[in-house]
């Protein structure tokens, strides 16, 4: 006699992971009509599909891999990297990390502390470059920003690095101002380096939770986000919220963070991501 499967426990999982009610009872449907005979294996490579975006999908397809195979490290588009997210969620933490991956692959990076809103924060990002061996561009505090983020982007010319990383204060995506004074930050690197900034990586907590679609849309909104970091992916079984967030805005996840370490930022896979949520 085959053996019971419990497709509510497997739908109720999704659900306590903020996958959302709609889009867990989606992947469960899709999983019960495969043939693959494994049915929480099928529920895991349903939710996978759904943590890549459209283009991704069809490029990888291209290239022969399907859409759960293992990806590769997530790679500047352009010459500068602009780093976004609220509060907390990691930002100045995740530029350096990415620095040090981006430099360990035979990069010249440069960093840009642009945020002056923090007293330490300047000085928390130099420290990461210290111990890095990397340059930093840093204003003093209350220093405007955008005004950081120009002559980090000129810096960057003038010195021949092969990117540069910039960090900017956390902010409530609800605050009209200061959502701005990102776009300010951005139409300054536009003018020191034209075309850039390329990338806009947002930096998400992954214990957000639903809230975390209402944070991304308003940062895409604002400054067209082209990846996200999730973080603190080490103490949370959660993070469903990214199924919604590619759904949405087909937003590309770039990197996850699993630990404080240099090295605790790893290349986001899809299978293994979806894994995790219902383990």
């Amino acid at each position: 006699m085959a053996e019971r499967v419990d497709w509510e426990g497997l739908e109720e999982a999704l659900v306590r992971a903020d996958v959302g009610a709609a889009a867990a009872a989606e992947i469960v449907t899709e999983a019960r009509a495969s043939e693959s005979g494994q049915a929480r294996r099928s529920v895991v490579q349903a939710l996978a599909r759904r943590l890549e975006t459209d283009e991704r999908r069809a490029r990888l397809r291209r290239l022969g891999f399907t859409p759960d195979a293992r990806r590769t490290a997530a790679q500047p588009q352009g010459k500068v990297l602009l780093i976004v997210g609220v509060n907390g969620a990691g930002k100045t933490t995740t530029a350096a990390k990415l620095a040090a991956r981006f430099r360990n692959s035979g990069m010249s990076v440069l960093l840009g502390a642009a945020d002056t809103f923090r007293a330490a924060g300047a000085s928390q990002l130099a420290a990461w470059a210290g111990r890095l061996g990397l340059e930093v561009v840093e204003g003093a505090h209350g220093a405007d920003p955008a005004a950081v983020a120009y002559d980090a982007a000129r810096a960057r010319a003038a010195r021949g690095h092969d990117l540069l990383i910039v960090d900017t204060a956390g902010r409530l995506h609800t605050r009209h101002n200061l959502m701005e004074e990102l776009r300010k930050i951005q139409r300054s690197i536009e003018k020191a380096e034209p075309g850039e900034p390329k990338d806009v990586w947002l930096v998400m907590d992954a214990t957000t939770g639903q809230n975390g679609l209402v944070q991304a849309r308003a940062f895409n909104d604002s400054l067209g986000v082209t990846g996200v970091v999730v973080t603190k992916l080490d103490g949370t079984a959660r993070g469903g919220i990214l199924v919604q967030i590619v759904a949405t805005l087909g937003v590309r996840i770039v990197y996850v963070g699993v630990g404080e370490g240099a090295d605790d930022l790893q290349p986001f896979d899809a299978l293994e991501y979806a894994e995790a949520m219902i383990r």
